[in-house]
């Protein structure tokens, strides 16, 4: 528990100064702030700012943040104080008092983050409606989120970055329409995703919303373009495509079945998860509506990143003339009971949808062929069954995935997909909570299990989880 002393006014004097980018980039996650933190501790005197996070948000650094704080950066990082001073002295003094300004600094920047992310009003700037709710967005608590201007992309450019949008630049179809990859005149590659539709300022408004969604486990909508009779998004390029190829491959697709560790699946479904849960804390709330394995791609180093967010609501909103869509059929598997009886979409039915990804992860294949043969039960009668007679193994369990799991990890593993795939939405987990358990799981097996059959094992490992099958 904490308590916000701090005079009301100054707080949130500070707090507005600091970009909003900064704010949003740390207050999901508490737990990179803290990282990010310590790991500036380590370079007091330092010529290079590795606290820079102009990868993500801009120029903004830690540097600034302790000005912000009124720390004299002279004060907090430099360790030569006085030319009196001899410089063994300096170093000595400057050292220690560098570090406990720092370390301070440490201290209430954390709190300062913890009281201003509950004090802080959270509410919208878009106005938008969704359809599901008939009017406004509902308001909620969570990480507000600030529309921002977005680039608007040239016809030319993106004709020139995809070579006419020729068939060796197309890489797939999703439910927007076409995907192409292109490269951009400044060397960038991008995913393009274009499909025929007139001019629409309701367009415009979509993805001004959909592009100020900023998060490290989501696919970023760059900027758009509306010309000649086409809607056209830009996405940035995830390399490595979506999971489904590296799990059980695509029509038509020839590519190498990865062999995925234990782990390196969990690592996955936790970034995934992040992803998720961040659409469910912002203010208003955002569900996917369309999650699903193909919708999780993998950047070079296999992060993952939860790509189409938003755009079954943006759909509805933008296509008003052509009603719901009903074409879900495809994808089914995924859909929560509630949803494909009611149409009733909420947070609770993107955790079902993760539940099946679950699945899919740790089989590496497809929900709908596992349960082709049990047509008649539902997802959590299946994995219950398959338990209960010692065939999880057998049946669920990717063999490439070897050995290279713990009992008790793969176990509340399991436990977690019944969760998610509970038939009442009320008895399934927050996504919030599927990241503390999978974070949680993820850091038991990184500790008791070697990568890549490495080492020396020191618990029993996945090979005597489950009875064989007699």
């Amino acid at each position: 528990m904490y308590v916000c002393i701090i005079n009301s006014s100054v707080s949130r004097s500070l707090y507005s100064r600091i970009p909003q980018s900064f704010i949003r980039y740390f207050t999901t996650d508490l737990k990179y702030l803290a990282d990010w933190l310590l790991q500036c501790l380590l370079i007091l005197d330092s010529e290079i700012d590795v606290c820079d996070l102009s990868n993500f948000i801009g120029s903004f650094t830690f540097r600034d943040l302790a000005k912000l704080l009124l720390f004299q950066p002279s004060t907090v990082w430099s360790t030569r104080f006085s030319y009196q001073m001899s410089r063994t002295l300096a170093a000595i003094v400057g050292g220690a008092a560098g570090a406990a300004a720092l370390l301070g600094v440490v201290i209430f920047v954390t709190w300062f983050f913890l009281c201003n992310n509950r004090s802080v009003s959270r509410t919208s700037e878009t106005g938008s409606s969704d359809p599901s709710q008939g009017g406004g967005r509902p308001p909620g608590q969570g990480v507000e989120l600030v529309i921002r201007e977005t680039r608007v992309f040239k016809i030319e450019e993106l004709c020139s970055a995809t070579k006419n949008f020729s068939d060796k630049s197309l890489i797939g179809e999703g439910k927007f329409g076409e995907v192409y990859k292109g490269l951009l005149d400044d060397g960038m590659l991008v995913a393009i995703k274009r499909r025929p539709a007139p001019f629409s300022n309701d367009f415009i408004e979509e993805v001004r919303y959909l592009a100020s969604i900023q998060h490290r486990n989501i696919v970023t909508l760059l900027g758009y373009c509306q010309a000649n009779d086409q809607q056209i998004l830009v996405y940035e390029y995830v390399p490595n495509g979506s999971v489904s190829v590296h799990l059980y491959g695509g029509a038509g697709e020839h590519v190498t079945k990865e062999k995925l560790e234990f782990k390196h699946r969990l690592s996955i479904a936790l970034g995934a998860a992040k992803g998720l849960a961040h659409l469910h804390s912002l203010s208003p709330r955002l569900t996917h509506k369309d999650f699903k394995t193909a919708n999780v791609l993998v950047d070079e180093n296999f992060i993952a990143k939860v790509a189409d967010a938003g755009v079954r609501n943006f759909l509805s909103r933008v296509d008003t003339a052509a009603g719901p869509s009903s074409q879900i059929t495809a994808d089914e598997i995924f859909l929560a009971p509630e949803v494909r009886e009611f149409r009733r979409f909420s947070e609770k039915s993107d955790v079902y949808s993760f539940g099946v990804f679950l699945l899919e992860l740790v089989s590496g294949k497809e929900a709908v062929g596992l349960l082709s043969s049990d047509s008649n039960q539902n997802l959590v009668e299946w994995v219950q069954n398959h338990q209960e007679e010692g065939t999880m193994s057998s049946v669920v369990i990717d063999p490439r995935i070897g050995n290279s799991f713990t009992t008790e990890g793969m176990e509340e593993y399991i436990g977690l997909i019944i969760g998610c795939v509970e038939v009442s939405s009320e008895r399934r987990p927050a996504m919030s909570s599927v990241v503390m358990e999978l974070d949680r799981i993820l850091e038991k097996e990184m500790s008791l299990t070697t990568i890549m059959g490495e080492g020396t094992p020191v618990v029993t490992l996945g090979s005597q989880l489950f009875r064989a099958a007699k």
